[in-house]
């Protein structure tokens, strides 16, 4: 707790010497979690404030890991004297555990709250916000209390997953769907509840019906809008070496199997040569040190066999070029398997009018289908991928694809309409 007390010290000592009294209000972004979308979600709160000049102090709490891995996010809190990043120390690192088995998420998940409680009493918080309010449910449940009132961002609803069209459930979903309920149900009743934000916007009207005192507010998954630059993706396009009159085909993120990858493969390799001569299938993000062997040796298994192009890149990519990717190619890949929840693959389609070809299960599925998104596909059978792969290669896109409604729903999900949906309903 030394480094927590230091950090506090400092932050005061600082109020202090400007001659200024502390902020009113004094929130707390918890998050302790570093892949994927959390670091842009940060980083568009910090820009809201900025540009807004929203008053208060924003204090935002999360592993020494975020520093090396999001500096620029870091860096950009570092222009305002009002916003405090503070990591926890190695040792609560240690102490938090991990995530690996059902007993050791659940620990976990309860140890994340009392830390969460340590540093709000330390940094005399006056509201906290859980940016993923998912790992504190249990403690919700359990009515574990914290100096002051809570908001959280709600990711993976699922309990309304069987009034989706053509959904279809085990009895171990139902099951699973049932506990779900009944968990989201008592924790909306912590009384220190404020604002539950849903990034599941068909979810917002059965989370109201649990008749809560908190506010049920539906969040828009934030993507950033660039204007679209055709020389600089001529130019990425040819220093990625992907060949002329090929359709680009292009699968982003993490490139594992929840990815859908080796289903995705599978059903390129059941495609004819003359289908395959019009493919290039880019593959950007790091592969899973699990699948780096099978895949590239499948890949090249493909690669020898058929006339298709596979691009690989095998590496991280800055937030400030994903955008480009997004844009040079013509069909966005979102075949997760069975994921829960919402996909920012298919936010950042939307933004750049690339049609899709989603999963077609649960929220993604949904979405796709309701805004006309693209088309979407069992992604756990390789044939049904190699049947919607050829509808795009040989019908038009118009067929699945609406560019206005994607143009309205990219507008929806703005990061400026997410952060300004979480300052305004705190």
């Amino acid at each position: 707790m030394q480094q927590l007390s230091d950090s506090v010290k400092q932050l005061n000592e600082t109020d202090v010497g400007m001659g200024l009294s502390l902020p009113e209000r004094k929130i707390l972004l918890f998050d302790l979690s570093v892949g994927g979308h959390h670091a842009a979600y940060i980083q568009h709160l910090i820009c809201y404030l900025v540009e807004q000049n929203l008053p208060g102090r924003l204090d935002i709490v999360v592993v020494p890991k975020f520093f090396s891995l999001h500096q620029d996010v870091v860096e950009l809190g570092q222009t305002c004297d009002r916003i405090n990043f503070i990591p926890i120390t190695d040792t609560e690192v240690t102490w938090l555990g991990p995530w690996t088995t059902y007993v050791q998420r659940k620990s976990r998940a309860l140890r994340e709250w009392t830390l969460l409680n340590r540093y709000a009493i330390a940094l005399g918080s006056t509201e906290c916000v859980l940016l993923y309010f998912d790992t504190f449910q249990l403690s919700a449940v359990l009515r574990r209390k914290l100096p002051c009132p809570f908001s959280g961002i709600y990711f993976r609803p699922r309990f309304h997953y069987d009034e989706f069209p053509g959904c279809t459930l085990s009895w171990k979903d139902k099951v699973r769907h049932w506990q779900e309920r009944f968990h989201i149900s008592q924790a909306l009743r912590h009384p220190q509840l404020k604002t539950l934000f849903c990034l599941d916007q068909f979810a917002v009207k059965y989370l109201k019906e649990f008749h809560s005192h908190a506010k049920i507010v539906y969040l828009p998954d934030p993507v950033q809008i660039y204007s679209k630059s055709e020389s600089k993706v001529d130019e990425l396009k040819a220093n990625l070496g992907i060949e002329a009159n090929r359709r680009v085909f292009f699968l982003f993120g993490v490139l594992d199997g929840r990815k859908g990858i080796h289903q995705l493969l599978d059903a390129i390799s059941t495609l004819s040569p003359a289908l395959c001569e019009k493919i290039c299938l880019l593959l950007v993000g790091k592969i899973a040190d699990s699948d780096s062997s099978t895949l590239q040796n499948r890949i090249r298994e493909i690669s020898q066999a058929l006339p298709v192009q596979i691009v690989v890149q095998d590496k991280f990519i800055s937030e400030q070029e994903v955008p480009l990717y997004f844009q040079s190619a013509d069909v966005v890949l979102a075949l997760y398997q069975r994921h829960v929840g919402m996909s920012g693959i298919v936010v950042q389609g939307a933004a750049v009018q690339k049609p899709l070809l989603s999963s077609d299960y649960g929220l993604m599925g949904e979405t796709v289908r309701h805004w006309q998104l693209g088309l979407t596909v069992d992604s756990t059978i390789p044939t049904e991928i190699a049947s919607c792969l050829t509808q795009f290669l040989t019908e038009s896109p118009e067929i699945s694809f609406d560019p206005s409604k994607a143009k309205h729903f990219a507008e929806q999900n703005s990061a400026e309409n997410y952060a300004s949906t979480i300052f305004k309903n705190m």
